[in-house]
């Protein structure tokens, strides 16, 4: 299975990893070990500021409540 090459580096994942969150087991499944990789919003955000954006950036570019 593939993986983001920034995934240890991730606030993210980092942050929701383990938090036991449906949404967000579901969001690392897809964005950060799947398909929908390509499409990850952090992703994109790095790739094109240079810098990480907020850990509760989720990969859809949405804010975590």
């Amino acid at each position: 299975m593939k993986e983001c090459y920034l995934l240890e580096k991730c606030g993210f994942f980092n942050k929701y990893n383990c938090s036991g969150e449906i949404d967000c087991k579901e969001f690392i499944e897809k964005y950060c070990k799947g398909d929908m990789m390509i499409h990850c919003k952090r992703l994109q955000y790095r790739n094109r500021i240079g810098v990480a954006p907020s850990d509760d950036m989720m990969p859809t570019g949405a804010m975590m409540r």
